[in-house]
């Protein structure tokens, strides 16, 4: 029997993030205050898994919560979709904005590019429902329609990026 144990590929991908850089900025930004069960570092996994999952809605998300795997990472039992809800508007995006930065300079520590300015591309696939009575054009499944939205995004430093393409299409699978 193989003993090499591995961390799942959800504790890999927030492993990555700096803890207490993200630690700090929650004090700074006072981002724990009044907050009984949903924690910042919860509610970041829980956005993390939702876009490594494709989640589509927050009554999905809440439902994903019943797998006791999950419960377990995230630290969290079950919550409420107004919960989530109101977490969300209330988050600071400087948070998100600065842990992605962070992400960056790792990358380039760990590529040892020397250039000034170093292009990241990023390449986003998102899928925009439609409404399939108005939208049969866009039909992808029985009862679905929808677009897809392929985004190719250069990112340069200081934080400037441009688009380099966007290409949006019925979706078809």
């Amino acid at each position: 029997m193989d003993k090499i144990t591995r961390k799942p590929s959800f504790g890999q991908w927030f492993s990555q993030i700096n803890l207490q850089l993200f630690e700090e900025q929650v004090k700074t930004l006072k981002l724990e205050y009044y907050t009984k069960k949903l924690t910042t570092e919860s509610f970041l996994k829980l956005l993390l898994f939702a876009q490594l999952e494709e989640i589509e809605s927050l009554h999905a998300l809440g439902d994903c919560l019943f797998d006791d795997q999950l419960q377990k990472e995230i630290d969290l039992d079950s919550i409420s979709i107004s919960q989530l809800s109101r977490r969300i508007n209330g988050i600071n995006p400087d948070l998100f904005q600065l842990l992605f930065l962070d992400l960056v300079a790792q990358i380039h520590a760990k590529t040892h590019y020397t250039k000034l300015i170093m292009l990241l591309k990023i390449i986003d696939s998102s899928t925009l429902p439609l409404n399939l009575t108005n939208h049969r054009w866009a039909q992808f499944r029985k009862t679905k329609a929808g677009v897809k939205l392929h985004l190719r995004l250069v990112f340069m430093e200081k934080g400037l990026s441009y688009p380099e393409k966007a290409v949006m299409t019925g979706k078809r699978t």
